[in-house]
Parts: structure tokens; C-alpha cells; sequence
């Protein structure tokens, strides 16, 4: 029979979880993840595709590279950025497909079973 965890190991979990859930609550940083998805970008493919100021969107790469989450790499004056925890990008998938399919067809979704609030749906 498996031992209860102590208070503190259980609590450091939830802290934990937390700081995870807190640095993908931004939704540009969960548009970045997404993007790099499909594979190695430079700032300025981002800057492009993400509709973002370099400065702001610079500042999420930094934190998202910081948390572990993403790679870079420097060839010349560029600055590549790559997944490199697999994870993370799991969770997010996970997440926003779900939420997706709840607004593809929210009646199709028992309510128990969504993670988005109901008055967003509008059920």
C-alpha cells in the first residue's frame, strides 16, 4: 500500500504544477509553442506570423527558454528557437484541443467532461 506523501513533498507538487500552469496562462506564449510545432523559427518568422512587436515577443521566447520549454540557437544575427520539452507541449495540445472541440460543438460535450467555463460556450 502506497504511503502518504508528507505535507510538504505534496505541497512543493502543487506549487510546482502551478508555476507550469502560470507560464503557459499567456496566450501568446501558447500560440509560440504552438507554431514551433512545426519546427525551428527565428524571431522575425514569429514577429511575422504571431502579429506580435519583436520586444513582446522577445520577452515571452526569454521566459519560455528560461522555464525549460523552448531551445535557441545563434546563427549570426539570428536567433532560432526550437521545442525542447516535449511535455510541455503535450499538456498544451491536450488542453487546447479539448477546449476546441468544446467550441466546434459545445452540446456535444457533457458538462461534467469541459474545461471550458460554461459562459464562454454560452450553454
Amino acid at each position: 500500500m502506497p504511503q502518504p506523501q508528507p505535507i510538504d513533498e505534496a505541497q512543493r507538487v502543487y506549487e510546482v504544477a502551478a508555476e507550469l500552469f502560470a507560464l503557459m496562462s499567456t496566450p501568446l506564449r501558447l500560440r509560440i509553442i504552438s507554431s514551433l510545432c512545426g519546427g525551428e523559427k527565428n524571431v522575425g518568422a514569429l514577429v511575422e506570423e504571431l502579429g506580435s512587436s519583436q520586444p513582446n515577443l522577445s520577452q515571452h521566447l526569454a521566459t519560455l527558454y528560461r522555464a525549460g520549454i523552448l531551445a535557441k540557437r545563434r546563427e549570426g544575427n539570428q536567433v532560432w528557437y526550437s521545442v525542447c520539452n516535449p511535455k510541455a507541449v503535450s499538456l498544451c495540445r491536450a488542453v487546447c484541443t479539448q477546449i476546441a472541440i468544446e467550441f466546434d460543438d459545445p452540446a456535444a460535450v457533457p458538462p461534467m467532461e469541459r474545461l471550458t467555463p460554461a459562459r464562454v460556450l454560452g450553454v
